[in-house]
């Protein structure tokens, strides 16, 4: 019955207040829907890499999705920790969405970095968007940038945790033998 509790505590995540969910979702929503705007802008302006702009589109328009998908009230789980029809859909839907997202990501690196440093000159013919590459290739990068923080930062906590004497899930639990 406590393992049940716990696991419980644990899935349980604090309710944010409606002002800052709002604000976070409106900044969450904001580079897809700039990823959107360039890449069909831009779209002809790429014929070294005609997949860029193609990249940019769909990964806004997908991440979008996923992310005004999270804000309908059916979607969320119960406060009980069942599942409605609804929620069970919306999660294997995000599920789905998020791995044709990874996917599309690798495939977006290697449109991006296998051309690096083009030619941003049309007359050049060879050519890509000097805005629409650069806007591509640091979308991209800040995505390695942030795993790469995320790291860091659980390393430093994983460390502090140690040297404080702090134990991971269960520490100080006594259980029979």
């Amino acid at each position: 019955m406590e393992d049940r509790t716990l696991l419980q505590n644990i899935r349980r995540t604090p309710k944010l207040s409606t002002p800052a969910l709002v604000s976070s979702k409106l900044i969450v929503i904001g580079i897809p829907i700039a990823e959107i705007v360039i890449g069909a802008l831009y779209l002809q302006n790429c014929p070294i890499q005609r997949y860029i702009p193609i990249y940019l589109v769909v990964m806004g328009a997908f991440t979008l999705s996923l992310t005004l998908l999270s804000c309908l009230p059916g979607t969320q789980e119960p406060e009980d920790g069942g599942q409605t029809v609804i929620s069970s859909i919306c999660t294997a839907w995000n599920s789905i969405v998020s791995l044709f997202l990874f996917c599309w990501f690798i495939a977006g690196n290697v449109w991006i970095y296998s051309i690096y440093q083009p030619s941003y000159d049309p007359k050049a013919g060879a050519y890509c968007d000097k805005t629409l590459y650069l806007f591509a290739f640091w979308i991209t990068s800040l995505v390695y940038i942030l795993i790469g923080g995320f790291f860091v930062v659980g390393c430093c906590a994983l460390i502090c945790m140690s040297m404080c004497g702090r134990g991971g899930f269960g520490y100080g639990r006594q259980e029979d033998v």
